[in-house]
């Protein structure tokens, strides 16, 4: 389609899968993830390289068919950067309609404010380490509810020190519930947990359930 308009109802995905959530408050709930092509950002932590580049144009159609064939009513969508395609917005809006129970898990670069308010927002603040805290939008804040999440990806105390100033600069903990997650290659488990305990911080920790039942491996 290079040089024509994409239709409104077309997305480019990577890959659609049944899975274990791995992350967030619905950990451990089957979930369908869609993932969508493509990111704007280059996060030193990212896992998910793969769905940079690539992918195959997806109607509506096809994605509600493939859906169809689980018994699941929680879907995720993800990337890349779903937000980068404007599509995305109209899928999260069809999704709700249909009766999922959907989260989208964005970088927090990009605004958020048109994001059906049915779906669950999990933002993720990026920090230091990740090399690209200066893609911050702060003003996503304004746009989150009670049923979205907030999350850290740390990789160092330093990382650690950071995210516990923004917890008081911008009262976080009164906007929707905050996840500090380990960086999978850069941090022990363990190590955050230590620290989120010795300092009393109302957070909840996080590690990706995903990763610890079949390691690092796409569509999982």
């Amino acid at each position: 389609m290079t040089g024509a308009a994409r239709p409104a109802d077309t997305l480019r995905i990577t890959e659609i899968f049944h899975s274990l959530q791995g992350e967030t408050s619905r950990s451990g709930l089957p979930t369908v993830f869609i993932r969508l092509t493509g990111c704007p950002l280059r996060c030193g932590y990212c896992d998910t390289a793969y769905a940079f580049t690539g992918g195959r144009l997806h109607t509506f159609d096809e994605i509600f068919s493939t859906l169809q064939q689980y018994a699941t009513p929680y879907v995720t969508v993800t990337g890349g950067e779903p937000l980068a395609q404007k599509a995305c917005l109209v899928l999260l809006r069809e999704l709700c309609e249909r009766g999922y129970s959907v989260s989208l898990e964005t970088s927090g670069a990009l605004d958020v404010s048109a994001v059906d308010p049915r779906v669950s927002k999990i933002l993720d603040i990026k920090t230091p380490a990740s090399g690209e805290v200066e893609k911050n939008l702060w003003g996503n804040l304004t746009h989150l509810t009670p049923h979205d999440e907030i999350k850290f990806v740390i990789c160092s105390e330093a990382d650690y020190d950071w995210a516990k100033q923004q917890l008081v600069a911008h009262q976080l903990g009164a906007l929707c519930p905050v996840l500090f997650s380990h960086s999978y290659h850069d941090l022990p488990a363990a190590q955050l947990a230590e620290w989120i305990l010795r300092d009393r911080l109302a957070v909840r920790f996080q590690t990706q359930l995903h990763k610890q039942l079949w390691g690092e491996k796409a569509g999982v």
